[in-house]
């Protein structure tokens, strides 16, 4: 199955190497590029791509807003966005997060991670490794704001252990390996507690174990 690919960044080499690097794995085509948050919208909703490579900043249209209006575009509901950030400097990640996107990579990553985080968010991983985001959460998370409809208050006991490890950057085998459980059996819990909280993906599910305090920052 070949994981279609649109490329949001304004600078046209960094597109160009980016494009290179995905066409030369046999798995992945690059369907569509884009200059700006904007142009990554209007191509979004044209070329309707399994994932967006989003860098945060960019003309017209930052790389937040464009992922927010994709996430809330009904059409677009199989697009995934992994957002690109510097990591130390871009203090809107977790906007970023909040607005809808999958996971984040730094944007100087070795190509064989970046290929590799594609392949992670195209198959509804969220691509959020437990130092980094416990240590963005902590610096930036100071105004909480509902990524959710639902609270950890509507699962059960097993939901909230399967949450707090999700939180913790833990797949679902590991989740499985933790709690004694079955890659499956965890991964159905996951899907499970996504319906009951009404979140796009993983990455909310980590922003709301932040906000509600089932994990603390610094304790990972």
């Amino acid at each position: 199955m070949t994981i279609r690919v649109l490329l949001a960044d304004d600078q046209t080499l960094v597109r160009a190497a980016f494009a290179m690097l995905v066409e030369s794995a046999r798995d992945m085509e690059v369907v569509g590029e884009a200059g700006s948050g904007r142009e990554a919208v209007g191509a979004a909703r044209e070329v309707r791509p399994d994932l967006v490579v989003m860098d945060i900043r960019m003309p017209d249209l930052d790389g937040i807003e464009a992922t927010r209006l994709i996430a809330a575009d009904e059409t677009l509901a199989g697009v995934r966005v992994l957002v690109l950030t510097t990591y130390d400097t871009d203090e809107n990640i977790v906007e970023a997060l909040r607005a809808g996107a999958s996971g984040f990579l730094v944007k100087d990553t070795r190509p064989a991670e970046l290929l590799d985080a594609i392949r992670t968010v195209a198959a509804g991983e969220a691509l959020l490794s437990p130092g980094p985001t416990a240590r963005l959460i902590e610096r930036f998370l100071r105004s909480p704001s509902p990524a959710v409809t639902g609270g950890p208050e509507c699962l059960s006991e097993r939901e909230r252990e399967v949450l707090a490890l999700v939180a913790r950057g833990l797949n679902n085998t590991e989740i499985g390996e933790a709690l004694g459980l079955s890659p499956l059996t965890a991964k159905t819990h996951v899907s499970r507690i996504m319906g009951k909280l009404g979140a796009r993906d993983r990455a909310q599910l980590v922003i709301v174990a932040y906000e509600s305090g089932m994990v603390t920052p610094g304790t990972l």
